[in-house]
């Protein structure tokens, strides 16, 4: 149980990086060229499907989890 809340947090927090980044680029980007709506829906979009990707991803049990790095 322990390690699938550690999964869904790390989904989480990836989650929102992805969106503060892609946020921050779309922000960069219209301010030298104009974007049209259409263009950041599509952005959008894909963001979501990705995120869509990873949560089921982590419910059907794949991606092998988060593991700590280790000494060898």
């Amino acid at each position: 149980m322990i390690p699938m809340a550690i999964s869904i947090l790390w989904l989480a927090i990836g989650v929102i990086c992805l969106l503060g980044c892609v946020w921050l680029l779309l922000r960069a980007i219209s301010l030298f060229f104009p974007l049209e709506p259409r263009v950041v829906q599509a952005i959008w979009l894909i963001v979501l499907i990705l995120c869509i990707i990873g949560g089921l991803t982590l419910l059907s049990g794949g991606g092998g989890g988060v593991g700590f790095p280790r000494l060898r």
